[in-house]
């Protein structure tokens, strides 16, 4: 009996994660990301957030408000990524009008955001 070779799995993308305090906002945008073929974890806050990666939770970008309850803000969490996983890409989503400061984090989007853009954003930032 001849046994055909399977080929080795693809490998795995690391995930987006997406921080956001509004429980409707974030699964929606979750969803869209899923049904654009990213894996996703949430989280409801910054500390949330910093407990999965601490975790070892292989995570490729995040996806975090800006105006967030907790110890920190979408902000402080950009700071704390640039500091600990660099490696780790950052979106951040605004309702406020940009700042010099908001830049320096990374790309912020405008909230009311498309989430076709998004994906499509995250996919180039992760090569895809």
């Amino acid at each position: 009996m001849y046994v055909v070779p399977s080929s080795p799995p693809a490998p795995r993308l690391p995930a987006v994660l997406v921080v956001e305090d509004d429980v409707l906002v974030r699964t929606i945008a979750a969803a869209f990301l899923r049904d654009g073929g990213l894996d996703v974890v949430e989280a409801g806050d910054a500390d949330e957030a910093i407990r999965l990666v601490e975790a070892g939770v292989e995570i490729g970008v995040v996806f975090s408000d800006v105006n967030m309850p907790g110890s920190m803000d979408g902000f402080g969490l950009a700071a704390w990524l640039r500091q600990h996983r660099p490696e780790i890409k950052i979106i951040l989503a605004s309702g406020a009008t940009r700042t010099e400061e908001e830049s320096a984090h990374g790309p912020v989007l405008a909230k009311p955001y498309h989430h076709e853009e998004l994906t499509q954003r995250i996919k180039e930032m992760i090569g895809l």
